[in-house]
């Protein structure tokens, strides 16, 4: 999940806010940033949404590009 907390940081937001603002852990958000654990599909919806990102920008860091 290379773009979460490139994302995040660019924001200026830390781990906490964003844990509290989608109602998980502090930690379950740090393992998602560290590729310790992978978010369902849910909380992936989720994510792209309150950082209106695509899903695709939160995993690979980078938006999708056809070739």
């Amino acid at each position: 999940m290379k773009g979460l907390k490139l994302i995040r940081k660019s924001r200026n937001l830390n781990q906490q806010k964003v844990a509290m603002d989608l109602n998980i852990s502090r930690e379950a958000l740090s393992h998602y940033e560290n590729g310790k654990r992978e978010p369902s599909l849910d909380m992936l919806n989720k994510l792209s949404e309150y950082f209106n990102v695509s899903i695709d920008f939160l995993i690979n860091g980078e938006e999708f590009n056809k070739k």
